[in-house]
């Protein structure tokens, strides 16, 4: 895990840390893990803030999930009236599914107009795959070299970010996101789609989709230039296969360019999926599709997801959507976010450990280099990270190499919470450099 907690510097924790440490590991074991070499305890949240149990306050310029902020009274008031009133499947007559539906879809192309509820991201994307395999006919499914798309057997299959332990499926082909010194016009990724699925098609596979998160965020937070994406689109509907676009972490507005990453690049994917930050962190999700996709689907397949769409998760996303409308959330991601990267841009120019700034809107990512030869240095993004932590601002680190600075806060990140950020990471890179 990147810069998680390390269970060999157990003895370092203070008592109580430790103690609550070694009683959470005896009762959920080795799979679960934690951030940071000192973890963080939190017992409260509100709008860009966590709070331990000393009354401690953390800056978040992590967590996308709560994504209007966290414990937003919009969303609780919602969420709490309609526990008080009901809580079942879809498979009841609901107004209020219908509307939600309705007016979510209405930020979507008009072709995008039928929508599945899920409870994850993960369940959406697995979802996608088997509609994708179906309508296609194929198999094959080509991602990005360090993508992340779920926990399911199915997308962990399809998630190299997972590591070696986890395997592949022999139906994936994997290529480079991209590569900055010569993406301008997307030839680049043209030509390695291209080698996928003649790769694919060598071995009777055939392709059956694409799938990508427009912002690349485990590939190391890959953003630019907008449009790149167009010659990929145009290869996989050449090639007879679906483009599914992942919105899990770039949608909401979280660009500032548009309700949707994809919508950023121009194109118009055949399905796309969304996850949790829908409902606030309530287990909400969806994949939306033509209605086309779905029609032979729907009949020969028998799906249903009990809960995905429940009631209550469905008035926790009516929130959200209402609450990024209202707070005029995704223009302030263009805003905070443009004069946050510029002011990162500047701290980054006057130390010789950053080689590159990317990304866009309230989705930062910063790579952290050796000086001396310029390679991913990932023990000094760690180290930032971790200094950081200990003046209570959360960030993380992604990419292959693990090197690459995540600054990706709740959407109600406001100017005065980017200047705390930017004063404590400016004095954590410049000593960074220092050593």
């Amino acid at each position: 895990m990147v810069n998680g907690f390390d269970p060999a510097r157990m003895s370092d924790l203070d008592p109580n840390t430790r103690e609550a440490v070694e009683r959470r590991n005896r009762v959920l074991g080795a799979v679960y893990r934690l951030f940071y070499d000192e973890p963080v305890e939190v017992v409260r949240g509100i709008g860009t803030y966590l709070y331990d149990s000393q009354g401690n306050e953390y800056l978040d310029a992590y967590n996308n999930v709560p994504c209007i902020g966290h414990s937003h009274p919009a969303v609780a008031e919602a969420v709490t009236r309609q526990l008080h009133t009901v809580n079942t499947n879809t498979r009841y007559l609901q107004p209020s599914i219908t509307a939600y539906a309705e007016d979510l879809l209405s930020t979507f192309p008009a072709a995008l107009s039928n929508i599945v509820f899920t409870c994850s991201g993960s369940e959406a994307n697995d979802l996608a795959l088997r509609v994708a395999r179906y309508v296609t006919g194929r198999r094959g499914i080509i991602v990005t070299a360090n993508a992340y798309h779920g926990v399911t057997e199915t997308v962990a299959a399809i998630s190299p970010s997972l590591g070696v332990h986890s395997p592949l499926d022999v139906h994936v082909r994997t290529i480079d996101p991209l590569d900055r010194r010569s993406t301008a016009d997307g030839e680049y990724l043209r030509t390695q789609i291209r080698h996928a699925i003649e790769d694919l098609n060598r071995h009777g596979i055939g392709l059956a989709a694409f799938i990508a998160d427009s912002i690349f965020s485990s590939d190391g937070v890959l953003s630019d230039p907008a449009g790149v994406l167009a010659p990929v689109i145009e290869e996989v509907h050449r090639a007879g296969g679906l483009y599914i676009a992942d919105e899990v972490q770039p949608g909401f507005g979280r660009t500032g360019a548009a309700w949707w990453g994809f919508q950023r690049h121009g194109i118009e994917p055949d399905i796309v999926t969304i996850g949790k930050p829908m409902g606030n962190g309530m287990p909400i999700a969806a994949a939306v599709f033509r209605p086309d996709m779905l029609t032979e689907f729907g009949r020969n397949i028998r799906y249903f997801n009990t809960f995905g769409g429940n009631t209550v998760c469905i008035a926790a996303a009516q929130a959200v959507l209402d609450t990024v409308r209202a707070e005029g959330l995704i223009d302030r991601a263009a805003r905070v976010g443009a004069r946050l990267k510029s002011a990162v841009e500047i701290a980054a120019g006057e130390v010789g450990i950053v080689g590159d700034v990317r990304g866009c809107g309230l989705f930062l990512g910063v790579d952290v280099i050796d000086p001396v030869d310029g390679t991913p240095d990932a023990a000094a993004a760690a180290a930032i990270v971790n200094e950081l932590r200990r003046r209570r601002v959360l960030i993380s680190a992604s990419g292959p190499s693990g090197n690459v600075l995540k600054i990706r806060p709740p959407l109600a990140f406001d100017e005065p919470d980017a200047d705390r950020f930017l004063a404590e990471f400016t004095a954590v890179l410049a000593a960074a450099a220092e050593r």
